[in-house]
């Protein structure tokens, strides 16, 4: 974990969450909890492990000490990382070991019901399967969701950090968008700016200009960006921290169509009414009603084609989900997206930001104006 000191480290990832997921595979009532490479293994220890074919698994049994299976040669990552503070024990296996049955002949015989983590590769699903024959399999998100869902104050901050690098992306685009240039020259020049701004990695970048701007999670292509082209610019990288960020605003390349001008005016109160319905105690589908209904009331219902947002932390895509149905109280520390767009086809707009619940409403992780910003060159 290449990002942050120990005390920071530690904040983010406490060892007392070790404990915390304990309790709640306890209260789920599963034996144990199994967690492989990913934002769980990551969340639960602050160790970033590499995926392979090799099994690296974090057991959390409900009445045992968890436990850390790594190959040998992988030790000294484990070791270095957070995960190696932690005073758990540390269990590698050579190469011509079983893992998944050094798994199980820790585990209790009569086990029921194990979690396992929602990103394991199927063929290890299917091995702990043979490996624990009488042992139910249930999705350890489950689990983990109660937990991840509600930030602490530290992953705030992290987030916080990653709203405010973001930003600082996206206040260069207009240098980087004019007529002539193709989405995937802009790309790999946000792409680097990602980095360049502090980003471990970049995510996605989405540069969709003009028709292309209808396709919501358009990819980069060879299209050449056209005077009076819309160019919706989503893009989003994960922090040395493990924490995203995610952020989508639209440009103007020259003088946009007049009925372009119309609907954005709408887009912008939408997000703006979402935003100011984020509240303790409010839905999730409220906050969702609140864009989608007026947008549907200026007569572009049809076009807002997705949902109004998603959690974000250690995954860009992360529970709670601001959509019709999730009638689940927002509650303080909760994180999440607030994007209404707006696709008629000719071209598109989507205004997005991080938004965190806080104790009497909310705090916006991206400052970047949400005004369209016309480029003239």
């Amino acid at each position: 974990m290449a990002c942050v000191n120990s005390d920071v480290t530690t904040e983010l990832y406490p060892p007392e969450r070790l404990t915390r997921v304990q309790e709640a595979a306890a209260d789920y009532g599963l034996g144990a909890v199994l967690l492989t490479p990913g934002s769980d293994l990551r969340y639960a220890t602050g160790y970033d492990a590499i995926q392979l074919e090799r099994l690296t698994c974090l057991v959390v049994p409900a009445a045992n000490d968890p436990f850390l299976v790594v190959p040998r040669l992988e030790l000294p990552a484990a070791q270095a990382s957070p995960a190696g503070a932690l005073g758990i024990e540390l269990v590698p296996w050579d190469e011509t070991d079983d893992p998944f049955a050094l798994v199980a002949s820790r585990l209790p015989r009569d086990i029921a019901q194990v979690g396992v983590a929602d990103r394991m590769w199927a063929v290890m699903a299917l091995r702990f399967r043979e490996a624990l024959p009488g042992a139910a399999q249930v999705p350890a998100g489950r689990v983990l969701r109660e937990l991840r869902m509600r930030k602490s104050a530290a992953e705030v901050a992290a987030l916080r950090e990653a709203g405010a690098a973001i930003d600082r992306v996206h206040q260069i685009v207009p240098k980087l968008l004019r007529p002539g240039r193709t989405e995937l020259e802009v790309g790999k020049d946000i792409a680097a700016a990602i980095v360049a701004e502090g980003h471990a990695m970049v995510d996605f970048v989405i540069v969709a200009s003009g028709p292309n701007g209808a396709s919501p999670h358009h990819e980069l292509s060879d299209r050449v960006i056209q005077a009076g082209d819309p160019v919706v610019v989503d893009i989003g990288g994960t922090m040395p921290s493990g924490y995203c960020s995610d952020e989508t605003r639209t440009y103007s390349v020259g003088t946009p169509p007049a009925d372009f001008l119309a609907y954005y005016e709408v887009l912008r109160e939408a997000q703006q009414a979402a935003c100011d319905t984020v509240r303790p105690g409010t839905t999730p589908e409220a906050v969702d009603a609140a864009a989608r209904d007026l947008i549907a009331k200026a007569g572009y219902g049809e076009f807002f084609v997705h949902r109004t947002g998603h959690g974000i932390g250690l995954e860009t895509h992360e529970e709670p989900y601001i959509v019709t149905g999730n009638t689940e109280p927002l509650e303080p520390g909760m994180a999440f997206s607030i994007e209404p767009g707006i696709y008629p086809g000719a071209h598109g707009a989507r205004i997005e930001d991080i938004v965190v619940c806080t104790e009497d409403g909310y705090e916006r992780m991206n400052l970047v104006d949400r005004g369209l910003v016309v480029i003239e060159h």
